[in-house]
C-alpha cells in the first residue's frame, strides 16, 4: 500500500511542479506535513544530497524520499521498491504529457492559447522556485526557531564566502564540484 501512496503523491507533484526540480520543493513540504514520511530538517538534507548527486534534483529527491520511507517500513528490499515507486510517480506525468504534445505538436506550435498559457506559467514557475529558495535559506539560517539567537552564523558566512568565490573571475571558472567539495569539508570542520 505504501508504494501506491508514494506513487500517487509524487505523480501529483510531477504533474503540477512546473519549472524543474526546485519547483518540487513546496510540494515536498506538503508531503512532509500531510504524511509524516520525513521532517522539514530531513528535507533540507535531501536537498543538499540531491543537489550534490548527478541527475535532476526532483528525481533525486523522489528517489531519496521513496528509499527513506521504504526503509522505515521494512528494510532494504522495501526501500528499493519505495524509491522506484516515488521516482516513477514523479516522471510518469512528464512522459505522458510529452507523448501527447509530440502527437499534437504541429497544432500546438502556433496556437495562441497554448503560447499564452506558457507565458502565464513562467511567473508561476519563477515564484515556486523563489519560494523553494526562501524555504531552503530559512531552514539553513534558522534551523531551530526563527530568531536571531538561533541564526546559523556559520552557514551564513559559508554562503557569503561561496557567493564571493563564484563571482571572482578566476575562481568562477572552476567546476561546481570544487565548490561542493569545499562546502562539504567546511561543513565537517564547522560541525567539530
Amino acid at each position: 500500500m505504501i508504494f501506491l501512496q508514494l506513487f500517487w503523491a509524487f505523480f501529483k507533484t510531477g504533474l503540477f511542479a512546473v519549472g524543474g526540480g526546485m519547483a518540487t520543493i513546496p510540494f515536498l513540504y506538503d508531503i512532509s506535513d500531510s504524511t509524516g514520511w520525513f521532517s522539514h530538517n530531513d528535507l533540507a538534507n535531501m536537498i543538499a544530497v540531491s543537489e550534490s548527486t548527478p541527475g535532476p534534483i526532483g528525481v533525486n529527491m523522489a528517489t531519496y524520499v521513496g528509499y527513506v520511507t521504504g526503509m522505515k517500513v521494512a528494510g532494504i528490499p522495501t526501500a528499493i521498491l519505495g524509491a522506484l515507486s516515488a521516482t516513477l510517480g514523479l516522471v510518469t506525468p512528464a512522459v505522458i504529457i510529452i507523448l501527447i504534445v509530440a502527437v499534437f505538436l504541429k497544432s500546438f506550435r502556433d496556437n495562441k492559447y497554448v503560447n499564452s498559457a506558457f507565458y502565464g506559467l513562467r511567473p508561476a514557475s519563477t515564484g515556486l522556485i523563489a519560494a523553494a529558495g526562501l524555504s531552503v535559506a530559512v531552514a539553513n539560517f534558522f534551523p531551530e526557531a526563527f530568531s536571531i539567537a538561533a541564526f546559523n552564523w556559520k552557514g551564513a558566512i559559508l554562503a557569503v564566502v561561496l557567493v564571493v568565490m563564484t563571482n571572482i573571475k578566476k575562481l568562477g571558472k572552476l567546476h561546481p564540484i570544487v565548490f561542493i567539495a569545499v562546502s562539504a569539508v567546511a561543513g565537517v570542520v564547522f560541525s567539530m
